[in-house]
């Protein structure tokens, strides 16, 4: 049975009446999201506590302190979308037309309908300012936040939306709204107990308990950046855009994903941390847009204890750097493809998504140091950051290829390869500047495969040597004498292509 990766907005069609969950399978983000006149808003008044929840065991019979705390600042968010639909093109085909006239029942003109989603959001401000998920409001015509008591209904403003993170903020007009306090989620611990409170599939508010299952989750491919809280506090279809807040009350994440089976919850719910949804939010009210950090490097997506064994790394904690784009900060600062980045500005790196974070969530222009392994010695090198470019934000999924004539088995046992030529080269959607050896099979059982060199991969280099051709991947993995073989490729995928780097066995299998 396939896994689910569940949004939770709900939407019904205005026509038919009928409730229906959103479920995605997968989903590319597009840049940026709806943009906002937002440099005339004004800051939000936001309470923010950044001291940690005290973890002192204590019996405890009740939550409901808390969620009458709670509860007040939480809101339904319902949204309104109106839907082209194009009519079917058999109805221009002329032979159609003779037969059955040139507007049959009047299906040849464009038709619409409105459909509404129902989702959920928290007020962050007394003066009305409200976070909840970008998907909730995505591509919305209008939309109304009602107060969880259900006796006001006020008409939003969309600010701003951010479909990087899938945060979006609106505004309601109101004084003296009931706000909710916003905790420092760096502070969380696995194991806290949280509560995630929202309206799933419009039974009314409802309020769950879990606990923290984990943090900086990411990896998914649901958004450009992931720093997902995972908790087991029961989250349904509905709860898009909720609070997840601590024992104490206090905003920590804005629920938006799980992973399911039956498209219900199954204990595996993920929010954006609060932290995250400020950065996003004190941007989008204040620039109208949200700017972040460039340093312009491809990153291994995925470290082993090969790779750290191959490279003489003292441990997997850092971010392989795989390419240097050209004239790029990275590129003026020093860097080099082979450079494992331990510390940003000062903060340990953790892995190649925290490093992406901590650069999109520095200003443009500011001067930060990095710190370095090259050749097992550090290295200190100083970037001015850019600005990251829009498109790099989401670029179009990359075709696998099939077959393409005649192709060469290398020594790799198990693998095939083609030469990158022009037919393939489009079909693949490899960039014109890169050069190497098409992977046309890749056996998964054999010691490539399991190294991960797949189908649609190019071969860039052989331990360091770059490959033009197919002949060249050949000649130079027969060359290999070590017991191990360091790849670089490019790979294609969902939303971007990039390098990587992946240490083969090269010895036969037992």
């Amino acid at each position: 049975m396939n896994v689910i990766l569940g949004f939770f907005l709900t939407r019904r069609s205005a026509a038919l009446g009928s409730l229906v969950a959103l479920i995605v399978h997968q989903m590319a983000w597009p840049a940026g999201g709806a943009p906002a006149v937002a440099k005339t808003n004004s800051a939000p008044k936001l309470t923010v506590q950044e001291t940690p929840i005290n973890r002192e065991l204590k019996a405890a019979t009740s939550v409901a302190p808390v969620v009458k705390k709670v509860a007040p600042s939480v809101v339904n968010i319902y949204s309104t979308v109106t839907i082209k639909e194009q009519p079917n093109p058999l109805l221009n085909d002329p032979a159609f037309r003779r037969f059955f006239g040139d507007d049959p029942g009047g299906q040849s003109q464009p038709r619409s309908h409105r459909e509404q989603g129902l989702g959920s959001g928290v007020i962050v401000s007394p003066d009305g300012y409200i976070l909840t998920a970008n998907h909730v409001v995505e591509g919305a015509d209008k939309v109304k936040v009602a107060l969880a008591s259900g006796e006001k209904e006020f008409d939003a403003k969309i600010i701003g939306t951010d479909s990087a993170t899938d945060i979006a903020v609106l505004k309601v007009e109101g004084k003296n709204l009931p706000a909710i306090t916003i905790a420092d989620s760096d502070k969380l611990e696995v194991g806290d107990v949280v509560l995630a409170i929202g309206n799933p599939f419009g039974v009314g508010q409802t309020v769950t308990m879990g606990i923290v299952s984990g943090l900086s989750r990411g990896g998914f491919g649901i958004n450009n950046y992931e720093n997902f809280i995972q908790t087991d506090a029961a989250i349904n279809v509905g709860n898009s855009g909720g609070p997840l807040v601590d024992a104490e009350g206090r905003l920590v994440g804005i629920n938006t994903w799980i992973i399911s089976r039956s498209g219900g919850s199954q204990g595996l719910g993920f929010a954006v941390p609060a932290n995250m949804a400020r950065f996003v939010m004190e941007r989008l009210i204040g620039e109208g847009k949200v700017t972040r950090g460039y340093l312009g490097l491809g990153l291994q997506l995925e470290m082993t204890p090969d790779l750290v064994k191959e490279f003489n790394l003292p441990n997997m904690n850092g971010a392989l750097v795989t390419t240097v784009e050209t004239n790029s900060p990275a590129a003026k600062a020093g860097f080099k493809e082979a450079d494992f980045v331990t510390e940003f500005s000062g903060q340990k790196v953790r892995d190649m998504r925290q490093l992406r974070l901590l650069a999109s969530q520095t200003a443009p222009g500011k001067v930060v140091k990095v710190k370095v392994l090259r050749d097992g010695k550090e290295k200190m090198l100083t970037a001015t950051l850019g600005e990251i470019p829009r498109e790099m934000l989401a670029r179009g999924g990359q075709a696998q290829p099939g077959e393409r004539g005649k192709s060469e088995k290398d020594a790799l046992d198990g693998v095939e390869v083609a030469d990158l030529d022009a037919q393939a080269r489009r079909e693949a959607g490899t960039p014109n500047d890169v050069r190497g050896a098409l992977v046309t099979s890749a056996d998964q059982d054999s010691n490539a495969g399991e190294a991960g060199l797949r189908a649609g991969d190019v071969i860039v280099e052989i331990n360091r040597q770059a490959v033009r051709s197919a002949d060249d991947a050949v000649t130079l993995s027969e060359k290999a004498k070590t017991d191990r073989i360091r790849l670089r490729v490019w790979r294609g995928g969902e939303g971007h292509g990039g390098m990587l780097f992946l240490s083969v066995d090269n010895t036969k299998k037992k």
